[in-house]
């Protein structure tokens, strides 16, 4: 019908429209991460990674509980086919996920003695929220103090508006490890050893001719 021959006539006179092609090749070193100093890059990168741990953490701990939960012999088998789907979700599943899966992990272990279970999940869930941002905000150029907002809007449209810097980011850092060792506290403190550490408790593996198979509670 023309519309758009029509349109692009209006906005260039007519005349063939100029086209531009961006060049890397003038760009600063380090683009885009060139206007914040090194210590920023090195605390931010040191606190996702905090953050991924986090993460590995709440998947071994999801393992713990339900590998520890006490199961009635005639529903053993039922429970065992359920299980490996969830441990599978448990390496894949982003923090909130993880986080949701940890609370009924414990919640469903009767032996569990956490309790303050309803606290370090808030604390879990505030973690998630910044995690978000950290991970994938769009960081904008830093004030003259250092301070930098990340471009970052949720699910729900609401546009994250907090400066961080380097300070920020260690205590930050600090808090993931409180919480952190208090999910692997949960695990250690009904007696179990850790998964993956080499620290004091019962290990839920014990090895059975070269194989290693959970400790079962009927």
């Amino acid at each position: 019908m023309g519309v758009g021959k029509d349109f692009q006539s209006d906005l260039t006179g007519g005349a063939e429209p100029k086209r531009y092609i961006v060049s890397d090749k003038g760009l600063p070193d380090d683009f885009p991460t060139h206007a914040h100093r090194s210590e920023f890059w090195e605390e931010l990168g040191r606190t996702v990674a905090t953050l991924g741990f986090l993460e590995e953490t709440l998947g071994k701990a999801i393992f713990s509980f339900t590998a520890t939960r006490e199961i009635p012999e005639d529903q053993t088998q039922a429970e065992l086919e359920k299980w490996l789907p969830k441990l599978e979700r448990a390496l894949s599943d982003p923090l909130n996920g993880l986080l949701e899966a940890y609370g009924k992990a414990v919640r469903d272990n009767k032996a569990a003695t956490i309790s303050n279970l309803d606290s370090l999940l808030e604390g879990l869930r505030k973690a998630a929220v910044i995690r978000n941002v950290i991970c994938h905000g769009s960081w904008r150029a830093p004030d003259e103090h250092g301070r930098s907002v990340p471009f970052f809007v949720d699910r729900k449209n609401k546009i994250f508006d907090t400066s961080i810097d380097v300070g920020y980011l260690r205590q930050l850092r600090r808090h993931v490890v409180e919480l952190t060792c208090a999910v692997i506290n949960t695990v250690t403190h009904m007696g179990w050893q850790f998964p993956g550490s080499s620290g004091p408790g019962n290990p839920i593996f014990q090895s059975q001719r070269g194989a290693q198979t959970p400790e079962r509670h009927t």
